[in-house]
């Protein structure tokens, strides 16, 4: 069994495949964190509670003899605030006697079989009760009475594991939850690095990379999502670590609203991880008899690198977070008129571009904003959810039929969560945004955010997409989010209640992206913010597939796509053709297969050689879909520390078939190009499709392919497929 309870020793062991999680009841019922890394088979690890035993100006525990223990050194499970524990603590609850001294200690546990879903929030979820095991520890604190129930949800093939925490108040009286961080990993050493995902509009999940300092690093949003700018993953790694060689550990919240991912290096050489909701923006009153469910986070253990990590990430988010139909369908060809037209365009238009994309061999085409209202620009009609008929020249329903009827899907967008000042929703209700009230509200894009943690809102907005997703032939829905929260209050909270705006807000989405998915489990969803501004596994629970970012340059894209990779598969990443100058089709085309691949332009100014290199490129999509969406991904090149080249494969579970692409970023200064290939069966023989050669996988691996004749040109690219053959 992956959960193992020895009541002797008190001690909880949680092993993986290849990693071991441990922890100890200590004296006083306190829960110590002994070890998290590379499996080992025992856990005589008493010695690991402590760094050095008693550090001077750290209080001590009266009922615990000696100066052998203080909760200033100790290495916790569930840190409180201000009962000894000087780091930031992963929860602080202010009591009725207005105070926040917050100490749970252990008071029972439970083991079975499977997973827990979360009552109204998205989670990783197990299929069958095989597939993974849980422990739940409750803990109390018995001054106040207030109890914490710990999940900890053990994936034993995959290296992984979830965490999370319920707050539960059975006494008769309200507290306010100050900080609820969902997980706390000590470390009994400094010695790493930190990684994390930063960039902005365009630019986002880039990899940034720097030593542990003592004293707290950290990154998060305030913004009310995830956002641009930061990534709700982070991962801390040895000095050493590289993409195949040594300790890498990953943390990731399901969560789309404010988080932090934190690590407190202290002044005893050791390390505190911290990830969960932000607590700078949070405070929430637990009133008598509720409980409050923090986001669930995930954690995932490599001793072979951030390439392993990744694989490892990717496998679990494959068959543990994505849901519904289009979890193993193949998901269509797509064409978005967005790039192509913007809201200047007509059905009749529209029409032209399906004709032109069936005859290409595509399968769906996408009608993007301004469809509704009065939107001939984004100045207005958001929350007008009504079909302009005019510029459609018929119906939706005729117009969707009209589309069905030439042989493609039909799409269509929405930003259910957004408000324009300009419409009548906004003249009937103008207290149905997130505001303060008497004060100045924040305009972003024209546009204000609807107030989700009100139901009366949530309900008349459902009601208008339901209606139009019902009445008409609608295969897809792209939902979209371009503005963060400011001035975030609600006109329907009490005063006590208005810290929680940010989090209610989020749980609203998600109530109405349930119902959607609910209601119409046949239609492909597909998220968006800007682009990928909310680009995280709470979505990914709704939607299989995100808008990776509104950059659609290939050569940018490159960058962002590998920092995306180090914790999302390719499958989950929207990735289209456009019109960008920068490179040709061929580069913009393999590119964009590193992602669910599509396009983002003008079928009608097609030449006739683009269309049969359109028509080439999306064979080679149904060729290889299973490869790329399925396979494991090695990254081969990293296109920002090179500066030159990206370069990336995928390799099939058997190891039978892989795809290699190589980007040329600007030309080499060496003529000659040797790279090693990875991930494939070091006794079998492929045969490269493109040259006809066989090689065996340990020359692939060990000597590599010389590549020096292949493109070298600024914008070029090439793919190589090896196919098993012995």
């Amino acid at each position: 069994m992956p959960i193992l309870f020895d009541k002797e020793k008190q001690v909880f062991k949680l092993d993986t495949s290849s990693s071991s999680y441990i922890m100890r009841i200590y004296k006083e019922n306190y829960l110590c964190h002994l070890y998290y890394g590379a499996k080992i088979p025992d856990y005589n690890l008493t010695d690991h509670i402590f760094k050095g035993g008693f550090a001077s100006f750290c209080p001590e525990n009266i009922n615990i003899p000696g100066a052998g223990f203080s909760p200033g050194v100790c290495t916790f499970e569930f840190p409180g605030e201000n009962t000894g524990d000087f780091r930031e603590s992963a929860v602080s609850i202010r009591n009725a006697d207005g105070n926040n001294a917050t100490d749970f200690r252990y008071a029972g546990h439970i083991i079975y079989s499977g997973k827990k879903p979360i009552d109204g929030m998205p989670s990783l979820y197990s299929e069958s009760p095989e597939d993974c095991e849980t422990l739940e520890i409750e803990m109390i604190d018995s001054f106040t009475g207030i109890k914490a129930v710990l999940y900890y949800t053990v994936f034993e093939k995959l290296s992984a594991m979830t965490r999370r925490v319920a707050i539960v108040n059975p006494t008769d009286k309200s507290v306010k939850i100050e900080r609820i961080y969902s997980l706390c990993c000590d470390f009994n050493t400094r010695q790493f690095d930190m990684i994390s995902l930063y960039g902005r509009w365009l630019k986002e999940r880039t990899v940034q990379r720097q030593p542990l300092f003592v004293g707290t690093q950290s990154v998060g949003s305030k913004r009310g999502s995830s956002g641009h700018y930061r990534n709700p993953f982070g991962a801390i790694v040895g000095h050493d670590t590289t993409e195949d060689y040594g300790d890498a550990y990953g943390f990731n919240l399901v969560y789309s609203s404010n988080f932090k991912f934190n690590v407190e290096v202290d002044g005893h050489g050791g390390a505190r991880v911290l990830m969960g909701i932000n607590p700078d923006t949070f405070n929430w009153q637990l009133n008598p008899g509720d409980s409050f469910d923090a986001p669930e986070a995930v954690m995932v253990y490599s001793a072979n690198g951030l390439g392993e990590m990744s694989r490892t990430f990717h496998r679990l988010y494959l068959n543990h977070l994505i849901r519904g139909k289009y979890k193993h369908v193949k998901r269509p060809v797509l064409i978005n008129n967005w790039e192509a037209t913007g809201m200047n365009f007509t059905g009749e238009k529209l029409l032209t571009f399906a004709q032109r994309a069936k005859e290409l061999g595509l399968d769906m085409l996408v009608m993007d904003d301004g469809w509704f209202g009065a939107r001939d620009d984004d100045t207005s009609s958001l929350g007008d959810w009504v079909v302009n008929e005019e510029k459609l020249g018929c119906t939706l329903k005729e117009f969707t039929h009209k589309v069905h009827q030439i042989g493609l899907k039909f799409g269509i967008w929405f930003e259910p969560e957004m408000i324009s000042r300009d419409s009548d929703l906004y003249r009937a209700h103008p207290d149905w945004c997130v505001h303060v009230p008497g004060r100045e509200k924040s305009i972003a894009r024209h546009q204000y955010v609807l107030d989700y943690s009100r139901k009366d809102v949530r309900d008349h907005i459902y009601s208008m997409i339901k209606k139009i997703l019902s009445e008409n032939e609608i295969d897809y829905v792209k939902w979209d989010f371009n503005r963060n929260l400011s001035e975030a209050g609600s006109a329907l909270l009490s005063n006590e209640n208005q810290q929680e705006v940010f989090h209610r807000c989020v749980l609203g989405t998600y109530d109405i992206m349930n119902r959607l998915t609910t209601d119409f489990p046949d239609i492909l969803l597909e998220n968006c913010s800007g682009g990928g501004g909310r680009f995280d596994p709470a979505m990914l629970y709704y939607s299989p597939q995100i808008w990776c970012s509104d950059n659609t340059d290939p050569i940018e894209r490159l960058s962002i796509q590998f920092g995306t990779s180090l914790c999302y598969p390719a499958s989950t990443m929207g990735a289209h053709v456009s019109a960008s100058k920068r490179a040709g089709y061929e580069t913009k085309g393999n590119v964009a297969l590193w992602g669910t691949f599509g396009y983002e332009l003008d079928p009608n100014k097609f030449t006739d050689e683009e269309k049969e290199i359109v028509k080439e490129q999306i064979k080679e999509y149904h060729k290889y879909y299973d490869l790329i969406h399925y396979g494991d991904l090695y990254r081969l090149i990293d296109p920002l520390e090179s500066g030159y080249k990206a370069a990336w494969m995928f390799v099939d579970e058997e190891k039978t078939q892989a795809l290699f692409t190589c980007v040329v970023i600007k030309l080499y200064e060496d003529l000659v190009f040797y790279l090693k290939l990875k991930g494939l069966d070091k006794d079998a023989y492929y045969r490269c499709s493109q040259n006809g050669e066989v090689y065996s996988g340990a020359l692939l691996m060990n000597a590599g392919l010389n590549l020096s004749d292949y493109p070298n040109t600024d914008g070029e690219s090439f793919k190589l497929f090896f196919e098993k053959i012995s």
